[in-house]
């Protein structure tokens, strides 16, 4: 069983791929009010919503409520936004936890590639499905959001 891979799904959202890139890029503080089921509260530990910087998520995934430290790395020409794991629920279980949002117009919308680049810390943890299948949702919920504002 392979330790370390790459999970992923690819969704069409209706909101312009500019919105949702803006989203997770510079404007990450209003996520929360987007999908507060999902992302409950996100704070700001270096640097400004605007350039690099380090965010703390609390969120619910399986119905279990976690937190998530994180290094942004924005890609402005591939419209991709990778979120280095640093600290929190998911780096107990795995080495390497990386969530990452690529965008890309598809007619009136998005079509959005969630992924996840991970390394197990063993051979008994899970594929991180469970967490694509949560960015899928919240994905959505975001994009309803601003796609009607």
């Amino acid at each position: 069983m392979a330790l370390s891979g790459k999970v992923q799904a690819v969704v069409e959202l209706d909101c312009p791929p500019e919105k949702f890139f803006k989203a997770w890029k510079s404007e990450a503080h209003q996520i929360p009010k987007y999908t507060p089921n999902h992302l409950h509260s996100v704070e700001l530990h270096e640097g400004d919503w605007e350039s690099d910087h380090i965010k703390f998520w609390e969120y619910s995934v399986g119905g279990k409520r976690e937190t998530f430290k994180e290094k942004v790395e924005v890609d402005e020409a591939n419209m991709t936004v990778k979120l280095i794991g640093l600290e929190g629920d998911p780096m107990k279980i795995y080495k390497v936890f990386n969530p990452m949002y690529k965008v890309e117009p598809k007619g009136q919308g998005t079509l959005a590639t969630l992924s996840i680049e991970y390394e197990k810390v063993n051979e008994n943890v899970p594929n991180p499905d469970i967490y694509v299948d949560f960015m899928v949702k919240h994905s959505m919920e975001i994009a309803a959001a601003i796609g009607k504002a």
